[in-house]
C-alpha cells in the first residue's frame, strides 16, 4: 500500500529541513554536498563529491537508508558497512517516527553515518 499524498508531503518537508541542516557552506558545495532520494517507501541519504579524475561527474556515497513499513507503522534504519551491504542499525533498528530515526542519524553515536 502506497503512502498518501499528505504523508509524502510531510516526509519531503521533514527531509528538506534535515538535509539543509547537514549541507556544508555554499562555498564548498561543488566539492562536498549532502542530498537524499525518496522512492516508494524508502529514503536514501547520501554524500555527493566530484570524481577526482573527472570533476564534471559526481559520485554518491550512501550515508543511511530509512524504510517505512506501513503494515507495522514504523521506520527501519539501515547503515552501509565496509562490505557495501545495508545492515539494520543496532542497537535500535526500528522507530515509531521519522523524526526519531533522523535524530539517531544526526547524533551518530556509533559513527555509522557521518564517519
Amino acid at each position: 500500500m502506497a503512502l498518501s499524498e499528505f504523508e509524502v508531503k510531510r516526509i519531503l518537508k521533514i527531509m528538506g529541513v534535515f538535509i539543509e541542516k547537514h549541507r556544508p557552506s555554499v562555498e564548498i558545495r561543488d566539492q562536498l554536498d549532502h542530498a537524499y532520494t525518496f522512492k516508494g517507501q524508502s529514503i536514501e541519504i547520501y554524500e555527493l563529491r566530484p570524481y577526482w579524475n573527472d570533476p564534471s561527474d559526481q559520485i554518491e556515497s550512501p550515508i543511511a537508508e530509512i524504510t517505512y513499513v506501513k503494515s507495522k507503522k514504523n521506520w527501519k534504519l539501515f547503515w552501509q558497512a565496509s562490505d557495501l551491504k545495508w545492515h539494520g542499525y543496532e542497537p535500535h533498528p526500528v522507530f515509531k517516527t521519522l523524526e526519531e530515526c533522523l535524530d539517531v542519524i544526526d547524533k551518530d553515536e556509533y559513527a555509522c553515518f557521518w564517519g
